[in-house]
């Protein structure tokens, strides 16, 4: 077997494990800082711009990932078909199985957009505001929202081709494009927001217009490459053509990874529900809060995707003992550098949030006062993140995103949902109620997660036994 960026002695399924997980999860890491990157940009330059600005992205966001997270599950299927179909062996499967992905999710995701941009004002009516923020906030955020739906089919050609990489065991080259992508937007910015020369001032549409072109010429990059180049899985165009059989296998894996990242998205506009009847310093010191935890998510989020193929591939196999050597190798790496990430977020808050709002307002101090409590309360779930993430992972790679989807519902609609309301409209607590809700889901869904962890019961492959020789069974097993 040929495993990008891999030695012989010392590759994804043989030899040592902590060069070839390190291998895979740097890049990856690399990508969601680069990901995360796309918004710091956007929350830096419309924090100079006005704090409402901030705070419709606070609105928007979790909006947005709801429509996405619909298709985002079913790039997660082929993923681990990719992983599972190359650690055994079969490239023609793998190379199928991803044309098939292709496919699948970029229809979705043109539909995807236009319902999107069609119930915008839909989806921000069901957020009961108080009056401050539906006056200020909720215009901008129906301008963003719009503009990024548009863009939705232009943005999953990177998301699709990231992850069938990473199921080849290649991480480094998504990492790459994500480079060119991130430098365009960061460019893009600052013009399109301020406006320059004859460009015009757009304000928060700016943003949108600067994340929707940058990830758009990501997804052109991505599919040259694996048609074009020729690296990654043996894709080939003939294997666009739609197949029921291997679609059917995609639907079955991905459709509780696609429920999984919707419950999440349903959780984040439910919390969000609840935040906007707080003040706009509070609305905005949540989505700046929740941008800087998701930096603290970037090494959990690393190990655990690495993690994905490593059991995927070792699986695919059928090597079970080494897939969970490689989660508890992942999961302690993860605790080590949370750990030391809690520290800091816990000692020094105030410096970190700062940065981030520059107007010199009272609104703006206040979002600092605010968005400093949040992040110290919250650095307590760090290490909890990091072993969340990993066995999510662990589960994905395996095939059971079924028991990923349990752990992550536990985690946000038991340990999070529920406590933020009681908390901050129960027991009195307001704005510190929700700062306190939010850091117990992932200690909750850890504890779970770990628990079922060691039953064992997830050591399975969900691919069939493949013939050494191509043209035999195709990816779903069939003639």
């Amino acid at each position: 077997m040929i495993v990008s960026d891999a030695v012989a002695e010392d590759s994804i399924t043989e030899g040592g494990l902590v060069r070839p997980l390190f291998r895979l999860a740097w890049p990856i890491v690399a990508i969601q800082l680069l990901q995360v990157t796309y918004n710091i940009a956007d929350t830096l330059w419309l924090g100079r711009f006005s704090a409402d600005a901030v705070g419709a992205l606070s609105l928007a966001f979790p909006l947005v990932f709801l429509v996405l997270s619909v298709a985002g599950g079913f790039t997660t299927a082929g993923s681990i078909l990719v992983a599972q179909y190359t650690g055994a062996d079969s490239e023609g499967s793998a190379g199928a199985i991803a044309g098939q992905t292709i496919t699948f999710v970029g229809g979705l995701a043109v539909a995807l957009g236009i319902v999107g941009f069609l119930l915008t004002a839909d989806m921000l009516a069901l957020l009961p505001s108080s009056a401050g923020t539906a006056a200020r906030i909720v215009p901008l955020a129906a301008d963003y929202m719009r503009i990024f739906f548009l863009g939705v089919p232009a943005l999953f050609g990177f998301f699709v081709f990231s992850a069938l990489m990473r199921g080849y065991g290649d991480t480094k080259t998504p990492m790459r494009v994500m480079v060119v992508s991130v430098a365009l937007n960061v460019v893009l910015d600052p013009i399109l927001i301020f406006g320059v020369g004859p460009i015009p001032r757009l304000g928060i549409e700016g943003a949108a217009y600067a994340t929707v072109a940058a990830r758009g010429v990501a997804s052109v990059l991505g599919l040259y490459i694996l048609f074009v180049a020729r690296a990654g899985p043996a894709v080939e165009f003939s294997h666009l053509v739609p197949d029921l059989g291997s679609i059917a296998e995609i639907v079955r894996i991905g459709a509780p990874s696609s429920l999984e990242q919707s419950t999440s998205a349903l959780a984040m506009i439910t919390l969000t529900a609840m935040v906007v009847t707080f003040t706009p310093p509070v609305v905005a010191a949540y989505g700046l809060g929740n941008r800087l935890v998701s930096l603290i998510f970037l090494p959990a989020m690393g190990l655990g995707r690495a993690t994905n193929t490593m059991v995927g591939q070792n699986l695919g196999a059928r090597q079970a003992d080494r897939a969970e050597r490689a989660v508890y190798l992942a999961a302690g790496a993860g605790v080590v550098v949370l750990f030391l990430a809690a520290v800091v977020a816990a000692l020094v808050p105030e410096p970190i949030v700062a940065v981030f709002m520059a107007t010199g307002t009272e609104d703006a101090a206040r979002t600092i006062e605010f968005g400093s409590e949040y992040l110290r309360i919250r650095s307590v779930e760090f290490v909890f993140i990091a072993v969340l993430q990993v066995l999510l992972g662990a589960y994905r790679g395996a095939g059971n995103t079924k028991t990923a989807l349990v752990f992550s519902v536990l985690a946000l609609w038991v340990g999070r949902v529920p406590t933020v309301y009681y908390l901050a409209f129960v027991a009195g607590f307001a704005e510190t109620g929700i700062w306190i809700g939010m850091a117990l889901g992932n200690v909750v869904g850890a504890i779970g997660a770990g628990l079922w962890f060691l039953r064992g019961t997830w050591k399975r492959a969900v691919i069939d036994e493949v013939p050494e020789s191509p043209g035999e069974p195709g990816p779903t097993g069939e003639g």
